[in-house]
């Protein structure tokens, strides 16, 4: 490449790296001579590597280390990280020859309401260059699923808000594995008791509690050949709508309509719209989430399984 350097922002996590998947597409494909350089934590890398067209991932853990680890100054910085004004902040401190970013002079202002793929589509739109929310899906990952074929129970999320009980979660591992699926359990290192705890109380056997041994790449080749995903609103469930995988995803406190997953997928999307949407850093389950059932689990993989049968 003879340009010189774009870099994008987007020092999040896993989930928030798979909804700006459309926009950097977009991004590469406008400037196709330069180096697209990424700012995102660097546990990351094996999923920036799907997407494609990534010259190098620049490892940032959050905004924070983002003003403390310059790069040579780019030709374009684009703020796909938040609305400003400190990730704006950090962009400037690098002196960009050009500045794409929400709430800056002749720039597009921030709305509230969108869904998160075409809120950074629509940023790169205002600036004239065309984006397609569309363009999510991932190349599928060159190492073998862990657990081939599975039906994957992801019972972790980074706060209690988004955590469904552990009584509901066994409740329809016991229901599923009685159906004759393979179910494997699946969440961090942290989650390893609360999957443990799972299985206990669904009769699983300790090998089907996968969470804590899986990297990134062999967590991304599980969802990636899995039959089915249950899981709450977290980066796993993203992985889902970019694998095409069956999935059923539980949202409290955050909405389908945001977060959720794109129109005619096979995915389904649960919560309580009647409950209230308390804080999304609190330790408890939030009541959306708590407003979803295990009937109502069950009867959307009925839909989605029954068609395939």
């Amino acid at each position: 490449m003879t340009g010189g350097i774009v870099f994008v922002l987007r020092a999040l996590g896993l989930g928030d790296l798979l909804t700006a998947v459309p926009a950097l597409r977009a991004i590469r494909a406008a400037w196709p001579d330069d180096r697209l350089v990424l700012g995102t934590p660097d546990w990351l890398a094996p999923v920036a590597d799907l997407i494609g067209g990534i010259d190098r991932l620049w490892p940032l853990a959050d905004l924070a280390a983002a003003r403390s680890r310059p790069l040579p100054r780019p030709r374009v910085a684009v703020n796909l990280h938040g609305k400003g004004p400190q990730s704006t902040a950090a962009l400037r401190a690098l002196r960009p020859r050009r500045l794409l970013a929400y709430n800056v002079p002749h720039g597009p202002q921030w709305s509230d309401g969108f869904p998160e793929r075409e809120r950074w589509c629509a940023l790169l739109r205002w600036y004239g260059i065309p984006a397609d929310p569309a363009d999510f899906a991932l190349a599928r990952p060159a190492i073998a699923s862990p657990a081939p074929k599975a039906t994957v129970l992801h019972a972790g999320a980074k706060f209690g808000s988004r955590r469904w009980p552990v009584d509901r979660f066994a409740e329809v591992a016991r229901e599923l594995a009685a159906r004759g699926a393979d179910v494997v359990l699946t969440g961090t290192v942290h989650e390893r008791d609360r999957c443990q705890a799972i299985a206990d109380r669904a009769g699983l056997a300790p090998d089907r509690v996968l969470a804590g041994h899986l990297g990134l790449d062999a967590l991304a080749a599980l969802i990636a050949d899995a039959s089915l995903l249950v899981s709450a609103d977290t980066g796993v469930a993203h992985l889902s709508y970019a694998f095409g995988t069956p999935s059923v995803v539980l949202f409290g406190p955050s909405t389908p309509q945001q977060w959720g997953p794109p129109a005619g997928g096979p995915h389904v999307a649960l919560t309580d719209a009647t409950a209230p949407r308390g804080d999304p850093f609190s330790d408890e389950p939030d009541p959306a989430l708590l407003g979803v059932g295990v009937a109502d689990v069950l009867a959307a993989v009925d839909e989605l399984v029954a068609p395939q049968r």
